[in-house]
């Protein structure tokens, strides 16, 4: 008869606790300590004629592994390997020459935070082999992998339902624990999507007491969680709005949800790689029945952060310029809607797609044909909407040199170059009807009294064919920059008021008449 092992959390009903032998399971933690008392558990709920062997990453397991007098085996075989990730890849091999994993129950308790870094391309393919493995040699593996942001990594193994029997997640929250179960199969059956409150009380995981022991589902549709800045000073506009101070704690919140609606508020540009991240996780993790929305309440996105965030699983994203009126309405319109569009296990897919040029401003001649080449040949960009590119030629009396000085781009993306008599730009995911708005972002004057005339590309057919005729241009033809020195003043006291460049007026003070004297 095959052997069956327990996960060391008491009151937990069989659907979710069971391991037979023949697969893999793996469970995060958030905390280091934690990994450690539910390895203790796990082995104190075997049976005293149980098979365990215990492996620990990094640690000495005579010092982190204890046995209980009056449960758990009679014997636990421990065994240590390093804390380097590709000590995995000679886990099987090693433990056949300690021992025959035969109906054993094999822990491993990774080092702390090992495994973060680890990409998947070998993570992915270790799970693979190892899962075989563990159906040949007729044995359990658990692995127990603790870590400070495991998010990643368990949208990651979300997928791998075909090498991984299960996949939980003990979260820390204050006063309790959260259980999070994405899938877990054994002989009872198959789970999914659960979510447990836990307890550690004395050393020991409980079930939280309001806890039923039936697997039940949740429907929580009607909730709505809300940034407070999105009601715009109103209070909560029924029993099942939730206002909160800040987007993290709004997440925080979310983990737990099923189909719940969740309205993020953003502010600056730089909140907008963060909140992509937990837009992603929270898709990834707690599916499609959520409604997640995005309130811009400051005029901060672009056309490619907007594409990042819905691509990472919003449903909508809502412009800084609509009234409250107008947001309420478009909240309401996504109810009960099914999320349906895919979304790419690792969130740097997507970053890669919308954020691929890290450069900002004057580059060499060659270095801006790369880099927009790069652009062009990037398969994950979308097809005509990489950016656009300009020509401009000075009028008569201004050097080309003299030109570049007054360009000066504030987006990461937008590059220029000059040679042949021409400043060239490159503005990355500029739409085209939005060129002159950009133009007079970056040049302080009106283009007009600079440039004599302009050519513009912005299909990449059009884009790569002048690139052709840009590196044919001999390096003798390009230009460079004029000489900084220590001294140089600004050419314009300027400052850009959203529309349009101004001087800035600069004070004088004039001599009294009692001062005038004394000089005389």
């Amino acid at each position: 008869m095959d052997s069956i092992f327990s996960i060391g959390i008491q009151s937990l009903w069989d659907e979710l606790s069971h391991m037979p032998v023949g697969g893999v399971w793996w469970i995060n933690t958030d905390r280091n300590e934690d990994a450690i008392s539910l390895v203790n558990q796990t082995i104190a709920a075997q049976d005293k004629d149980s098979r365990v062997a215990v492996i620990s990453m990094g640690e000495d397991p005579k010092k982190i592994i204890t046995l209980e007098n009056n449960r758990g085996p009679q014997t636990v075989q421990l065994f240590s390997m390093t804390s380097e990730a590709d000590s995995l890849y000679f886990l099987s091999r090693d433990v056949q020459c300690s021992i025959d994993p035969d109906h054993h129950l094999v822990i491993l308790k990774c080092a702390n935070n090992v495994l973060q870094n680890i990409p998947a391309e070998k993570l992915l393919p270790w799970l693979e082999k190892i899962n075989k493995w563990a159906k040949f040699q007729n044995c359990t593996l658990l692995i127990v992998n603790p870590g400070s942001n495991n998010d990643k990594l368990f949208s990651l193994l979300m997928g791998e339902y075909r090498s991984l029997f299960g996949l939980a997640s003990v979260r820390d929250q204050v006063g309790s624990y959260l259980y999070d179960i994405a899938f877990w199969c054994n002989e009872k059956g198959v789970s999914a999507r659960q979510q447990l409150t836990l307890k550690h009380i004395e050393g020991e995981w409980h079930i939280a007491q309001q806890e039923e022991t039936v697997v039940q589902p949740r429907s929580d549709e009607k909730r709505i969680l809300s940034h407070i800045a999105v009601l715009e000073g109103a209070p909560a506009l029924s029993e099942n709005w939730t206002l909160f101070e800040s987007n993290e704690a709004l997440f925080h919140e979310a983990r737990t949800t099923q189909a719940a609606t969740l309205i993020f508020s953003l502010m600056q540009n730089n909140q907008i790689e963060t909140l992509a991240r937990q837009i992603h996780t929270l898709r990834r993790q707690r599916g499609s029945a959520l409604k997640i929305i995005v309130r811009e309440n400051n005029t901060s996105l672009r056309a490619t952060d907007e594409r990042l965030l819905l691509g990472c699983g919003a449903n909508m994203v809502i412009p800084w310029n609509a009234p409250l009126s107008r947001c309420l309405t478009l909240i309401e319109s996504v109810q009960g809607q099914q999320f349906s569009r895919h979304v790419p296990e690792d969130i740097s897919t997507l970053l890669s797609m919308t954020q691929p040029m890290k450069l900002r401003g004057y580059q060499k001649w060659d270095t801006f044909c790369d880099a927009v080449g790069n652009m062009m040949n990037n398969t994950l960009l979308p097809a005509d909407g990489k950016g656009v590119m300009v020509a401009l030629r000075p009028v008569p009396g201004i050097r080309v040199e003299q030109a570049l000085t007054l360009c000066r781009p504030n987006r990461t993306g937008d590059i220029m170059t000059i040679g042949d008599n021409r400043l060239v730009l490159f503005l990355s995911f500029c739409r085209v009807n939005d060129l002159d708005t950009a133009l007079n972002h970056i040049f302080p004057l009106p283009t007009g009294d600079i440039f004599s005339n302009r050519m513009i590309w912005f299909e990449d057919n059009t884009i790569s064919a002048e690139l052709v005729q840009m590196r044919a241009l001999q390096p003798e033809q390009w230009a460079k920059p004029l000489a900084i020195t220590s001294d140089a003043k600004p050419i314009l006291n300027a400052r850009h008021d959203g529309h349009v460049w101004r001087r800035v007026p600069e004070p004088l003070r004039l001599l009294t008449d009692n001062a005038e004297n004394a000089s005389l």
